[in-house]
């Protein structure tokens, strides 16, 4: 039986509203306000909806299992070049992907810190170091290096309730109407918005965190009958990260810029409509949103990586740190060396297109196997709502598959 102490403790899942709130969400979210009012605040409850059932089945198989999803791919699937192809996108996608990403996520903290104080740049020759980056990247680094899971999560769940409070107190600031809320979740469809559309719900329907998911869920609780405590943690989490998001968008509402190219810009917009509050409010915002995923993201690509190669998840363990250090250390070179990855990026995305609605699609057929959770498999009706949930997830993969060959 689990302890009380574990019964009565909170998930993992802060963890994924971490990961999932980071500059690139900022940025999509504020451009959605700024762009299109109120109207696209659907499209993010619709990204609610389909995060919280994908990252339910992945805490399901998690706890039942005592498995995480990266494990099972390597040892349910059948040898062979299937198995092969499948585990090999899977470390491309999260593995090289997350290292490619790694350096915005640096870079949208320093930014969010570039509104407090200004930092050196400091020359080495043809180069440029930039002291902030530099400086952040070797802070996540002390932190996943030495902590461990317990005091990694009371890290994390600190900051996002931090970077929570600033943005609902920034969009409470611009004071928006009920009317033209309620409204915001009212369907709307035009050319213009597909693809910020696609981007808002892409920004929360993340592959990674169903795989940092299924790995953390399983540390925390160790039976079938501690479900419910695993489906209040997720419903709770993202549940607050949909309503982060949602703020971010309604502050951009407000925010009269013109011409944005980072997150840092979207919060400099801000002065003239509340004053300095609402600027630093917005940039201490960014700064947690970014160290947040600066730390998730290492995390998730090691415990991939290793549970992919069968080596041991131990956040003190080689491999992990290994893994971790490899994505840390692109991470601090690109974004400290102004160095553009983009070779990495575009492999990264062509490899989160086919992945997602393959993971998806593999999440889903798992969670029917009576073999495998028994009286926990999915009942029809909720495999038919899956199939939903899957067409979503294929219409962002094909828009990020796309995307590389300039189809969109």
């Amino acid at each position: 039986m689990s302890s009380p102490k574990q019964k009565s403790s909170f998930g993992p899942g802060p963890l994924i509203t971490a990961a999932f709130i980071g500059p690139g969400t900022v940025t999509v979210c504020s451009l959605a306000g700024i762009q299109f009012d109120f109207t696209l605040l659907w499209a993010l409850a619709l990204s609610i909806v389909a995060t919280i059932y994908l990252q339910e089945l992945s805490g399901r198989i998690g706890i039942i299992t005592r498995a995480d999803l990266s494990q099972l791919v390597r040892t349910t699937s059948r040898k062979g070049i299937w198995r092969t192809l499948v585990m090999g996108l899977i470390l491309l996608a999260i593995g090289i992907g997350n290292a490619a990403y790694q350096s915005g996520n640096i870079s949208g903290t320093t930014f969010g810190l570039e509104i407090f104080i200004d930092l050196l740049t400091w020359k080495l020759g043809p180069l440029e170091v930039q002291s902030g980056n530099l400086v952040i990247g070797l802070l996540a680094t002390l932190l996943l290096w030495w902590g461990n899971y317990k005091r990694l999560e009371a890290v994390l769940v600190g900051l996002v309730i931090l970077m929570s409070t600033a943005f609902l107190i920034a969009a409470a600031l611009t004071k928006p109407t009920w009317d033209a809320l309620l409204m915001g979740f009212v369907p709307s469809f035009s050319v213009e918005k597909l693809p910020t559309i696609v981007a808002l719900i892409g920004t929360t329907v993340v592959p990674y965190n169903l795989f940092l998911y299924a790995s953390l869920v399983k540390k925390q609780w160790s039976e079938a009958e501690d479900l419910p405590l695993m489906r209040r943690d997720i419903w709770v989490s993202i549940l607050l990260g949909g309503i982060v998001s949602m703020g971010i968008l309604v502050a951009g509402v407000a925010n009269p810029s013109e011409s944005l190219e980072t997150a840092k810009d979207i919060a400099k917009g801000l002065t003239g409509i509340f004053g300095e509050l609402g600027t630093y409010l917005m940039g201490f915002g960014l700064m947690a949103a970014g160290l947040t995923s600066a730390l998730t993201a290492p995390l998730a690509g090691g415990l991939v990586i290793c549970g992919i190669l069968g080596s041991n998840q131990n956040l003190k363990s080689t491999p992990m740190r290994a893994s971790m250090g490899s994505i840390l250390a692109l991470g601090i070179l690109f974004s400290s060396f102004g160095i553009k990855p983009v070779t990495l990026i575009t492999l990264a995305q062509l490899a989160n297109g086919i992945l997602l609605p393959l993971i998806s699609a593999w999440l889903i057929w798992m969670s029917t196997r009576k073999n495998l959770l028994g009286k926990y498999a999915l009942s029809k009706s909720r495999i038919v709502f899956g199939v939903v949930i899957w067409a979503i997830t294929l219409i962002l993969g094909i828009k990020s598959f796309g995307a590389v060959f300039g189809w969109f």
